[in-house]
């Protein structure tokens, strides 16, 4: 059935801008759309597009509690500049607590599934908590990003929280993401300027060097897939 969604979503907004997909899908799914934003080029640019468009989507984001001071300060311009509401979720206070307790605040240093622990508490129960009864997840993940997002749709069915994900910027070059926030003035993270190009957790992200991946600064010391669990790619 997801399946069949998916393809019905796929091929009503084929002929369709963002900002039409965004409207339609807000008056299609009434109160059940929601986007998630961590204040990257990507978000910044889809929040933008909601916001001007004064579209009904619920915005959301994830403190985790290691976050950039520069990050909090795009929040700010944020919510200034739109006027709008962006929902918090935290993690558990318990079950940080009881993370650092048991190994120290730096664990994530010492292995991947330790560095997946913590993300697992910082951000994916929390997330977990945020899609919660909503239908559509709409982010800001591009192909570009990544080689394993290269397969991506722009509508997929996500089994690992049972819901249907719209990556509007999925064929955006990096290139298109930055013309489009200079050309309306939006709000960015400092740490753009900085080298920063994919921004999170500040003990586990760093700025790449000229011909670096762009996901190379996300932990660095690491050979995986360089993810969280936000998304299977």
């Amino acid at each position: 059935m997801s399946i069949a969604i998916v393809n019905t979503l796929l091929e009503k907004t084929k002929d369709f801008s963002i900002e039409e997909t965004l409207a339609f899908l807000a008056n299609e799914y009434k109160n059940k759309v929601v986007f998630s934003t961590s204040f990257g080029q990507e978000d910044q640019v889809i929040t933008a597009l909601i916001a001007k468009n004064d579209l009904p989507i619920t915005i959301f984001t994830l403190d985790t509690g290691r976050l950039f001071q520069e990050t909090y300060d795009v929040f700010h311009r944020t919510i200034k500049k739109y006027k709008i509401d962006i929902k918090t979720y935290f993690p558990e206070t318990t079950a940080v607590e009881e993370l650092l307790n048991k190994k120290g605040p730096n664990s994530f240093y010492e292995s991947v599934e330790n560095r997946k622990e913590c993300c697992f508490i910082r951000k994916v129960a929390p997330l977990t908590k945020a899609l919660k009864g909503n239908e559509i997840w709409i982010t800001g993940l591009r192909a570009e990003q990544s080689e394993n997002r290269n397969d991506l749709a722009t509508f997929e069915y996500d089994a690992h929280f049972n819901i249907i994900k719209f990556n509007p910027l999925l064929k955006w070059t990096l290139t298109e993401v930055q013309k489009y926030i200079d050309d309306n003035n939006v709000p960015q993270n400092a740490l753009h300027k900085k080298g920063f190009v994919s921004i999170g957790c500040a003990p586990c992200t760093r700025a790449i060097a000229e011909g670096e991946d762009i996901r190379a600064g996300r932990w660095s010391w690491e050979s995986s897939h360089k993810e969280c669990g936000l998304h299977q790619k």
